[in-house]
């Protein structure tokens, strides 16, 4: 476990580093779960960096943790993505603690004795996550039972609790979302292999499917009117730790990227050239785009990781600015990543080149709650002044 005394880089040394960037390729062939880096990142205590200092952890930040998986994501894209979703649930309890909030202080007992949690909010037909669910939730003697199918469930072969939400509709004019943490040990479940995609393929992201599965009442975080008038510290605190983590992610991925692109500019030739691509005033206008791009997205992302780890108070603002963030950071990856596969030429399509694997995890950046439509409505909605819930109308 990381203790008080360890430093970010001895966390994440340079030589742990290089064992996930030897990894990630065979990781991705494979289609295989991370289990080796998993396990380097816990014996390094990477798993423990945003729990408080009196649980045991070195209580580093959203930005300082935010850097942290930059720098992991620019040589193990989806171990980075999969383990975000741990340090979020760790975030958040933090967050609260630290709040005077201490509903979830229960967690940061369990993660600092190596229990592990991963986020079941992904569900198919809801692009909503949080706020409402297709799950069931049902009360049941001392804690709720869950009906449902969950996607993308990062860390399925390693979680020890699965965060997850469901609906409860036992008063019509009232419905509530109800989350809990599922212990690994319950019954009512099960997990399909279902994982089999385009990119971050190593994160093992199976289904997990419920049917009545039973999570006691002090395993559960929040019961809270459904839709997002139910918000509450709990919601913006998961906000920030899960996607602005992804946010972290998408950037390391797209520096990556461009650290590649400049690299083979030098080594690159054409036959009617005498001197390296790097010369060529359409490689040097490409490398600058994607410089500028990433300047500006990490700029935002640095200064919104910064205020939420300062406590800036931007009150009903918090939700604009963070899924603002996410979504430049993201849509900028892409843009970054796709003109570094133009200028890596026919080699970069190949499966073998580390581009082709960057290309098709820098994709799965912008299906990431939220996505494009739920962040320009979140965002849209807010600015103007319009409640979240309010439905359109038209004619």
């Amino acid at each position: 476990m990381a203790t008080i005394e360890t430093t970010a880089h001895e966390i994440l040394s340079d030589a742990l580093l290089a064992r996930l960037d030897a990894r990630a390729p065979g990781y991705d062939v494979a289609n295989r779960f991370f289990q080796e880096d998993f396990d380097d990142l816990r014996a390094a205590g990477y798993l423990d960096v945003a729990i408080p200092r009196e649980f045991g952890g070195p209580r580093l930040s959203l930005a300082e943790v935010g850097r942290l998986q930059r720098r992991l994501a620019h040589v193990a894209p989806a171990t980075a993505v999969a383990i975000n979703m741990h340090l979020y649930w760790t975030g958040v309890a933090a967050d609260l603690h630290r709040a005077g909030d201490e509903s979830l202080s229960w967690l940061l007992e369990e993660a600092a004795a190596g229990h592990v949690f991963a986020a079941g909010h992904g569900e198919a037909g809801n692009d909503v996550p949080l706020f409402l669910s297709t799950t069931r939730a049902e009360r049941a003697d001392g804690g709720w039972r869950f009906t449902g199918r969950k996607i993308f469930g990062s860390l399925s072969p390693v979680w020890t609790y699965l965060g997850l939400h469901g609906m409860d509709t036992s008063d019509p004019a009232g419905p509530r979302v109800v989350h809990a943490f599922l212990p690994r040990s319950a019954e009512g479940y099960r997990i399909e292999e279902t994982w089999d995609t385009l990119g971050m393929r190593a994160t093992a992201s199976q289904d997990t499917v419920l049917d009545g599965a039973f999570v006691p009442d002090e395993r559960v975080a929040l019961v809270c009117p459904a839709g997002m008038g139910g918000a509450s510290r709990f919601h913006l605190a998961v906000f920030a730790w899960g996607m602005l983590g992804f946010a972290s992610v998408y950037t390391g991925i797209a520096q990556r990227a461009y650290d590649l692109t400049v690299e083979r500019a030098h080594r690159r030739t054409s036959i009617a050239l005498t001197r390296p691509l790097a010369h060529h005033p359409e490689v040097q206008r490409g490398v600058a785009e994607m410089r500028m791009t990433l300047e500006s997205a990490g700029a935002l992302l640095d200064r919104t990781l910064d205020e939420w780890s300062a406590g800036v108070d931007h009150g009903n603002e918090w939700p604009v600015k963070i899924v603002a963030a996410k979504h430049v950071a993201v849509t900028s990856a892409w843009r970054v990543v796709d003109t570094a596969l133009d200028l890596s030429g026919g080699g970069g399509i190949f499966k073998r080149d580390r581009m082709e694997q960057l290309f098709r995890d820098a994709r799965l950046g912008l299906i990431h709650p939220a996505n494009a439509p739920l962040a320009h409505e979140i965002v849209g909605k807010l600015s103007l002044g319009i409640h979240p819930d309010e439905q359109p109308r038209w004619g």
